[in-house]
């Protein structure tokens, strides 16, 4: 039972990235190596707001359970915070990356399009995220002990596996999102993405009660996909010719850079 439990909610988690990865990204290196150096950009920035949270928590009152719970909204505030920050630093280095393939590259158009920049950077976030969100929860799950033996919710893991998936999700539409917002220079657009981040992070705020944050979390990630199709070039009506298979270059692996 417990293989099961891991087995199915790795896959639930990470199914879609990976499938993402393997038909859209795997096939090129170029994209590849972008999509690893934006998990690491990711992981300065965990870096960073561990540092300053493990600090703060040494020199605080441990005995204080409302200061610990007060650092602990601190410490998810901050993490947002300078995830978009270097979300920002990782568009302002491709851009510049970009214009140098640019320089090198014999032909007249980019090598990678700044729209295939941001699909693949967000789901770089996404897989480190969703790595280090769910798996010390997948390591506990292969046993031993049963859950909720204690009356505890018995969905701790099929509802961590979910929320991960939405996170990864979420990463990817929030960096086509901002990247477009970035180069438009719509900053409302950019504080609307911060502004989902804070309210998808504090939303777990609401565990074990995972009705209360599951749901919100995935009106949220339909919304953001709707803003992050649109904002791709999407339309209703590429979207029904691709349905239909009748429009080959809407694919990401099929799309020309602009």
């Amino acid at each position: 039972m417990t293989a099961a439990v891991f087995f199915g909610c790795t896959f639930i988690a990470f199914g879609p990235a990976i499938a993402l990865f393997l038909f859209t990204i795997a096939r090129e290196p170029l994209r590849v190596i972008f999509l690893i150096a934006g998990a690491f950009f990711w992981l300065v920035s965990l870096l960073l707001s561990s540092m300053v949270w493990f600090i703060s928590v040494q020199i605080s009152n441990k005995e204080s359970a409302v200061q610990q719970k007060g650092l602990l909204i601190f410490g998810v505030v901050l993490s947002v915070l300078l995830q978009e920050t270097f979300r920002f630093a990782y568009y302002k280095l491709l851009k510049k990356a970009n214009e140098g393939l640019l320089t090198l590259s014999q032909e007249e158009t980019m090598p990678i399009s700044i729209r295939q920049l941001a699909y693949v950077s967000g789901l770089g976030f996404g897989f480190m995220s969703g790595a280090f969100s769910v798996v010390n929860i997948l390591a506990d799950s292969v046993g031993p002990g049963t859950v909720g033996i204690h009356g505890d919710s018995q969905h701790y893991f099929l509802s961590s596996a979910f929320m991960t998936m939405a996170i990864i999700l979420l990463h990817m539409f929030w960096g086509v999102v901002f990247f477009d917002a970035c180069e438009k220079q719509h900053w409302w657009a950019v504080a609307a993405v911060v502004i989902s981040h804070l309210v998808v992070s504090c939303l777990t705020f609401q565990n074990p009660e995972y009705v209360a944050s599951l749901v919100p979390t995935y009106v949220i990630l339909f919304l953001m996909g709707v803003w992050a199709f649109y904002s791709a070039g999407g339309s209703f009506r590429n979207l029904k010719l691709c349905l239909t298979c009748k429009d080959k270059d809407f694919l990401l692996a099929n799309h020309r850079p602009r």
